[in-house]
């Protein structure tokens, strides 16, 4: 820009982005936004502009040091805008002594380190000041802004500011405060908005603030914008609010209000945004008629506890967008609502209430008006209707009625919903066949019929759904066979047809959809045997072909599904000997062979599989020893009986072996001679014990929970019992998954605050070992993104953490579930958000933690899409002075450092690895355990080899598709992450990036996305 627009030539005062006085043609303005420059500015410039004004650089890739850049003693100056650059360094701690004229002042995202510097109290004409997402030390807010009676804009977001926020009684002219993405902390005082008249916009969204809104909020009277979401504050919702009669956005999402929504807050003209998901919000929303919200286009109320009617008036604002009140108590008749009215609408998410839609045929004939809408949510509410044929000429992408109810047979107006992405009526009193019309719908990716009573056979339409991923039609009547055409779902990861009455042979094209991830069959007539293509299926996780027919052997090339997790061969016809080959079956945590006809022995290969929680072997006619060594340490009697004539440890209600009974006979002859003299007297003490044992074990087991506790460094107390009600007796539709040292659970407390209970495998030492690892580690630290530990329960039969809900679930499920996508910011603030937490298990805890088994399943994402690090159970403290230490627990295959796999090696290093691995495969999409990834080519080499002009290559297809023609600007930005993982995955641990470097870069890249955006 500036080489075709600055000349020699001409005059500088016509040079594009400069202007001049009109008296001495001096140079009073420079603005040169958006130019994409480079480099540092020449002092001399400054130095020279001896009559400038104004300063706007602003979005451009400026570097240097601010410090020497602000010092360029021009008095003059009232206007510098250098925001989105990469400018580093301090602030000059007296700049308004040199610049006594300065009004405004915007530093945005740059790179700015030290503090805020408490001299620049003197910069009392300041009236903007922004100076967000920079890397400001940690501490609290300078007090001396105090000073700046004249500011009206004050931005500090994305910062490390932490403690509590100065009073700002004394800035009467502020109009815009925003301290967003913070570590504050405390309360705001009663008198915290009482000297604020003129204040627009105030926003203290993620940070961890506590206590109630001061109700002098009402003093206000201009406020526009009110953000406190994300936080812990407490109490209910002022009324003073409802008297700000030009607030447009209220956004209290996030937090622990309670009581009810003050009813004056539902009649205010103005009110744009009304964001309240996620508290403790309770009682009725008021339906007098005198109440209207006319201007509303948003209102969450999700995730409370609201009871009562759904109010009409709500549907009187025509501008709605999106309507949200899912996750409640809600009751009664579904207002009649004409939706020829909502024409912007884009979401009505109802679910999981108690509603009745009394007339659902004029329901979803009203909902066809919408044309934008692409969300539909009314699962767990009353239709008790069939589907009227009206239901084809909706829009929506999404379409989830789960458990409503929902009788008859499903219209073949169906296929005309051409927008469909995932169509979901599990739980229902469906019947009739599936309707061919579904192969109209060329973007359906899921489709969940579940738990009806679909009857007819596997149409071979559904072959014909370009798109499909997942398809769930377990709990039917569907008989018949399955069509030779599955061969053509080249799309399809999860296949659920379980519990029907199909018979016959597994086609032989299953078995080449070579990318699918979870099949079951189960509990169907299946015959005939399992063929050696089998091996076909490389990617595969789960597998169960349960409860059918199927005969013959095991095939050995079942040995070649590396990534599968679960598999499931029980209640067959299976005969021959197990595979020796199944001990390469690296990944598995679940094998279930019983109740087949297998013979010979337990082959000693599987003792490798260090993964393998669970094996059930039983009801079979092996023989032989049962291994002892490696994982089968583990495992109970209730995995071998019922077999001809196995033998081994008697703990496993087994005979010993013949070779054992010979070692044994000849140890008892040597030791008789010394056990007889001790006899008596062993007994004598042992009587004595057990007297001292029962005295005390009443007491010990009192004391377990209080132990657990302690270790845990909890204050609050759960108990069993509460946990039992929480969640429903630990009931499998509350199971939120299974992990490699127990369950989780999802629950609901008494006070109605959500839950996630990790409930310990105690029939393993390895496994309840975890608990106390997890408790050690946990105890101490307190971090925004790590899963927060809300208290622990244990006694001798029973150990668990009670931790927060993470409502958004894991990373894993994010990345690889295909009603799921993550954009690429959404993947880059995830990874700041791991980075962070490393950051400070490494350098902030008093001391370091290794996490040891950082990967994209033991990563969660709450409400909002923020990341926090779980599971500790394989984590190690280093002891004061320890720089690395040793372990025999393995981690995840492909996530492991090379000294923590070779060596058992463990240091920070190691998670900084895993780190580099995950932050490649969250832009890939690949795991490092893909199947393309053999020999020498690994997810490290093909990312070395894409860089620098390969990169779109190895991008994730989804990113590609999302972004079209603009994946150019991403690519720009995906060399530089990609750089940085491989820093991160250096094969010497003392050639590896730290967690704070990470961070800061990360960052940066953060910031030059955001200022490409804006720009």
């Amino acid at each position: 820009m500036l080489a075709d627009n600055w000349s020699t030539s001409s005059s500088v005062c016509t040079w594009v982005g400069v202007t001049c006085d009109d008296r001495h043609n001096r140079v009073h303005s420079l603005n040169l936004r958006n130019m994409d420059l480079r480099g540092e500015i020449p002092k001399a410039i400054l130095g020279d502009l001896t009559q400038l004004r104004t300063m706007n650089l602003e979005n451009n890739q400026l570097s240097g040091n601010i410090s020497l850049i602000l010092k360029f003693n021009n008095s003059l100056v009232n206007d510098f805008n250098i925001g989105h650059n990469n400018m580093s360094g301090n602030l000059p701690s007296n700049i308004c002594q040199g610049v006594p004229n300065l009004r405004y002042l915007n530093l945005n995202y740059n790179e700015l380190s030290g503090d805020i510097p408490t001299a620049w109290h003197q910069c009392e004409e300041l009236e903007e000041l922004e100076l967000s997402y920079n890397s400001f030390n940690k501490g609290p807010i300078p007090g001396g802004i105090q000073n700046m009676t004249k500011l009206e804009y004050l931005q500090l977001c994305g910062n490390n500011f932490e403690g509590k926020i100065p009073s700002l009684n004394n800035m009467t002219s502020l109009r815009v405060v925003r301290f967003d993405e913070n570590n504050l902390n405390g309360s705001l005082q009663n008198d915290f908005f009482n000297q604020l008249p003129q204040l627009e916009n105030f926003t203290l969204n993620n940070n961890q603030l506590e206590g109630s809104i001061p109700r002098s909020i009402g003093n206000c009277t201009s406020l526009k914008f009110l953000g406190l979401a994300t936080n812990f504050f407490t109490g209910s919702i002022p009324v003073e609010i409802a008297s700000l009669d030009q607030l447009k956005f209220l956004i209290l999402a996030n937090n622990s209000f309670s009581g009810f929504i003050p009813s004056k807050l539902l009649n205010m003209s103005t009110l744009t945004y009304l964001h309240l998901e996620q508290n403790q919000l309770s009682g009725i929303i008021p339906s007098n008629m005198g109440y209207s919200l006319p201007s509303l286009q948003q209102i969450h109320l999700s995730l409370n506890y609201f009871v009562g009617s759904i109010p009409s008036n709500i549907f009187n604002a025509s501008n709605l967008i999106q309507f949200q009140l899912s996750y409640n108590a809600f009751s009664g008749t579904l207002p009649n609502i004409d939706f020829g009215d909502l024409k912007f609408l884009l979401g009505f998410l109802i679910d999981y209430n108690n509603v009745t839609i009394n007339d659902p045929g004029q329901f979803f004939t009203s909902l066809t008006s919408c044309r934008y809408l692409k969300y539909i949510g009314l699962s767990g509410n009353h239709i008790l209707s069939n589907l009227p044929k009206s239901i084809g000429n909706i829009t929506s992408e999404n379409f989830a009625a789960n458990s409503c109810g929902i009788y008859g047979s499903i219209p073949l107006e169906v296929g005309n919903m051409s927008n469909l992405l995932a169509f979901s009526l599990n739980g229902n009193n469906i019947n009739g066949p599936i309707p061919g019309t579904f192969k109209g719908l060329p973007n359906l990716q899921v489709l969940n019929l579940g738990y009806n009573g679909l009857q007819g056979s596997f149409i071979e339409e559904l072959c014909e759904i370009e798109s499909l991923s997942e398809l769930y039609l377990y709990n039917n009547k569907l008989s018949g066979v399955l069509p030779v055409c599955l061969e053509n779902m080249i799309f399809l990861r999860k296949l659920y047809i379980g519990s029907n009455n199909l018979n016959s042979k597994i086609p032989s094209s299953l078995w080449n959809l070579e990318d699918i991830l979870e099949v079951d069959l189960s509990s169907n007539a299946f015959i005939g045997n399992l063929p050696f293509k089998i091996g076909n299926l490389r990617a595969i996780i789960l597998l169960d072909l349960s409860r059918n027919q199927i005969s013959s052997n095991i095939p050995t090339t079942i040995s070649s599904l590396k990534n599968l997790q679960n598999l499931s061969l029980a209640h067959n016809k299976l005969n021959g000997s197990i595979p020796t080959s199944l001990g390469n079956m690296v990944s598995l945590i679940s094998l279930d062979l019983s109740q087949n006809l297998l013979t010979g022995g337990i082959p000693k290969s599987l003792e490798s599989l260090v993964y393998l929680q669970n094996i059930n072997l039983s009801y079979n006619r092996l023989k032989g020893e049962i291994p002892d060594g490696g994982i089968f340490k583990n495992f109970t009697a209730q995995s071998f009986m019922h077999n001809e004539a196995l033998c081994g440890n008697p703990r496993l209600h087994v005979p010993l072996c013949d070779n054992q009974v010979k070692k044994s006979s000849t140890k008892k002859k040597l030791l008789l001679k010394c056990l007889i003299p001790m006899v008596v007297s062993s007994t004598i003490l042992i009587v004595a014990s057990i007297i001292i044992l029962k005295v005390k074990k009443g007491k010990n087991a009192e004391n377990t929970l209080e132990r657990g506790l302690s270790t845990l460094g909890a204050l609050r107390r759960i108990s069993y019992y509460e946990l039992m009600q929480a969640t429903n007796g630990f009931n499998e539709s509350n199971l939120l998954g299974r992990g490699g040292f127990g369950s989780v659970y999802q629950g609901k407390l008494p006070d109605g605050e959500m839950i996630a209970v990790k409930v310990i495998d105690l029939q393993s030492d390895v496994k309840s070992k975890s608990f106390d690892t997890e408790c050690n580690a946990m105890r101490n630290l307190r971090h925004r993104n790590l899963v927060k530990i809300i208290s622990g329960c244990s006694n001798l039969d029973f150990k668990s953490l009670v931790m927060e809900f993470m409502s958004n679930g894991s990373v894993d499920k994010w990345l690889y579930s295909y009603n799921y996508c993550l954009n690429f910011l959404q993947r880059l603030n995830i990874m700041i958000d791991v980075a962070s937490a490393l950051e400070y298990l490494h350098h902030g805890s008093s001391v370091p933690v290794v996490h040891c088994d950082l990967k994209p399943s033991n990563v969660l994402l709450d409400e909002n899409m923020v990341a926090h690090v779980s599971d500790f159970g394989i984590a190690k403290l280093m002891d004061e002075g320890q720089s690395k230490t040793h372990t025999q627990t393995l981690a995840t295959i492909g996530y492991l450092a090379p000294e923590y796999g070779s060596r058992g090696i463990v240091s920070v290093k190691g998670d900084v690895y895993s780190y580099g691995i995950m932050l490649m495969e969250i832009f890939t999409g690949k795991k490092p355990t893909d199947d393309m990834f053999v020999a020498e080519l690994s997810l490290k080499t093909w990312i070395c080899e894409s860089l620098p002009n390969s990169i779109m290559d190895v991008l994730d297809s989804n990113l590609v598709q999302q972004n079209g023609e603009q994946i150019i600007d991403i690519l720009t930005y995906m060399s530089s992450i990609f750089g940085l993982a491989l820093n991160c995955c250096e094969d010497s641990p003392e050639a590896r990036i730290n967690m704070a470097d990470v961070t800061a870069l990360l960052i940066k890249i953060k910031t030059s996305v955001l200022g490409a955006n804006r720009a």
